[in-house]
């Protein structure tokens, strides 16, 4: 009861007037941050973060977290519409979402997307609002050696996002893990895989570069050589009727990868250094691992969509928990949401809960209030979302080009990333044309960064023993399942083989 007491004192803040403009300006803006490529909640909060110098520190935060909130929201747009990720944490989003508007079905995958983050959000919440103490307890008991477990688990599910042919998944794992690894050793801090000492490769390869090219500007080459040219516009309508119908055939067939999504993503979320991008990459492997129509995903299916928009939406949430219970940041994002409370001089921690009730239950309540206005503005611009794939691609070519190359140089405004770009575009159009699974290389990218420091500090702790993943609590069980995941492919070809030398006999 006095946690119902504290929440809607909590609700009364974030709807006073100032704090209700500011949330609406907020996710409004972070749906168009989102959605612009290079962009992302990152840079959209810290570009903002002066701003909020005019207003009190509670509304301050509550603006920035509805900025967070829409701009998880607005990542999807991109992806769907023209192939584009809007953010890092929306390239789950794109296997599935732009097939999806290719067949002419970008109404069901932007409303798919729109009530399925919802959802995560909304879990996320009443997870946050009920158990935020003893939740970030259990974060904090996750090492070096839970975290690779959880890695190796990821990496387990990328076996089954290449289709039938495992060999050229595990060639596209292990050259994402080979791009992961360029730029500065974070251990020892010594240069590695700087190709012909070209100083750009010292900073690393960003993942949105790599992300851009591969799904924008190589997905533009493939529609512009398989059209040959032609005129060609995506079907696409947009009514009511036609929405509600969409949201009951897309959460019919996607409420186990939203489920998945919505817990999976907040749990991920809320580990120091992971993020939602970790969060919605691992979501759609499972989404796609425990589907009866697996074979289905990366070729237009719903739950494909609704998994990661759902754990992208409940991690963001997720992240924000070690930052205000331990004063550990859980995502680049709420780095800086932390380093703004400092200069408005809070102390996160767990005395914030004591000492500044007010602003942590406004922050809380505004939570459910950005989602809720979140969703709203997503579904009603919907039509304006529609009307974009209209555009003959021989006009939308040109525009993706542009919003590709900007995005690419906006991470870092290097030149280098964007001649990283045009390779890594002009690069996946032909691992394509050869066949080979783009989404495992663009997955491994991400989690190498974040598996190998784990993996050699697990060592370096157990002397180089690694028996240490099997032998803890936690990260035993994990790294058992991740081992069964990897072989579990094999074992299922061995037996269907041995079923159909049965049946011959």
């Amino acid at each position: 009861m006095d946690t119902f007491s504290l929440l809607t004192d909590g609700f009364l803040l974030a709807v006073q007037p100032l704090n209700l403009a500011l949330i609406i300006a907020g996710v409004t803006l972070g749906l168009f941050i989102g959605a612009m490529p290079g962009l992302g909640s990152v840079n959209g909060v810290a570009i903002l973060l002066p701003v909020t110098f005019l207003v009190p520190p509670g509304s301050a935060i509550i603006f920035l977290a509805a900025i967070y909130y829409g701009a998880m929201y607005g990542g999807a747009i991109s992806s769907i519409t023209m192939g584009i990720p809007g953010a890092s944490t929306a390239v789950a989003t794109t296997f599935d979402g732009r097939p999806l508007a290719l067949k002419g079905r970008a109404s069901l995958a932007l409303v798919v997307a729109a009530i399925a983050s919802f959802i995560g959000g909304s879990v996320a919440n009443i997870l946050f609002t009920l158990f935020a103490p003893p939740l970030a307890s259990v974060a904090l008991s996750f090492g070096p050696p839970e975290i690779f477990a959880l890695m190796m688990l990821a990496f387990a599910t990328f076996v089954g996002l290449g289709g039938d042919d495992i060999p050229k998944t595990i060639l596209s794992i292990c050259f994402g893990l080979v791009l992961s690894a360029v730029g500065f050793d974070a251990i020892s801090g010594a240069p590695r895989l700087v190709f012909f000492d070209i100083s750009g490769f010292l900073h690393g390869i960003n993942f949105l570069v790599l992300a851009i090219g591969v799904y924008g500007i190589g997905e533009m080459i493939w529609t512009l050589d398989s059209t040959r040219g032609k005129l060609t516009t995506t079907k696409a309508s947009m009514s009511f009727s036609g929405v509600i119908k969409d949201a009951k055939e897309g959460m019919g067939r996607s409420w186990k990868g939203t489920t998945i999504g919505s817990f999976g993503g907040f749990f991920v979320g809320m580990l120091p250094a992971a993020g939602a991008t970790p969060g919605s990459l691992m979501a759609y492997g499972v989404a796609k691992m425990v589907s009866r129509e697996s074979q289905e995903f990366g070729k237009g299916h719903p739950e494909g969509v609704a998994a990661p928009e759902a754990a992208n939406n409940s991690a963001s949430t997720g992240a924000m928990l070690p930052m205000l219970t331990l004063g550990i940041p859980g995502s680049p994002t709420t780095a800086i949401l932390l380093g703004g409370m400092i200069i408005w001089g809070l102390v996160p921690g767990p005395r914030l809960f004591v000492d500044e009730p007010e602003f942590v239950w406004g922050l809380i309540g505004s939570f459910y209030v950005s989602n809720f206005f979140a969703v709203v503005v997503n579904i009603a611009l919907i039509p304006l979302f529609i009307w974009m794939l209209r555009t003959p691609f021989t006009i939308l070519a040109p525009m993706i080009f542009v919003l590709s190359v900007v995005g690419g140089y906006a991470a870092m405004q290097d030149m280098h990333d964007v001649w990283l770009l045009l390779i890594f575009g002009f690069g996946a159009y032909f691992l394509r044309k050869l066949d080979y699974p783009l989404a495992p290389a663009v997955l491994a990218i991400v989690l190498g960064p974040i598996a190998e420091p784990t993996l050699r500090q697990s060592l370096l702790l157990s002397s180089g023993d690694p028996m240490i993943f099997f032998s803890r609590a936690i990260s035993g069980p994990i790294m058992i399942i991740a081992i069964i995941l990897i072989f579990l492919p094999l074992l299922k070809k061995i037996f269907y083989r041995g079923r159909a030398t049965k049946a011959r006999a």
